[in-house]
């Protein structure tokens, strides 16, 4: 199944929401910054990932970005700009 990669970031100032937040993307995806995670998704997944979301959120209150990178296969740093330190990726093992 095909992957896209997603930069995932959250506006949340209610600390009880916020922490659920976190919780749920440190299952799917890797922070890279205080609030913001780089995720490799499948359909599935991201379904999954945004119904967990919601379900943690205030809809009138708080904010998740969810930007599409494109697909899995691509480099990062074909679309990816840092000023100052370097993202450097965890490299990633498939365990089967």
């Amino acid at each position: 199944m095909a992957r896209r990669q997603y930069l995932i970031s959250y506006d949340i100032s209610d600390d009880k929401r916020r922490n659920r937040v976190f919780e749920t993307l440190k299952d799917y995806a890797e922070r890279v910054q205080f609030s913001v995670f780089f995720a490799a998704l499948s359909k599935i997944e991201l379904v999954e990932l945004r119904a967990k979301l919601t379900e943690a959120i205030n809809n009138r209150d708080d904010q998740i970005i969810v930007l599409d990178l494109g697909d899995e296969k691509s480099p990062l740093d074909d679309i990816l700009e840092c000023l100052g330190r370097r993202y450097n990726p965890p490299s990633r093992v498939q365990v089967v």
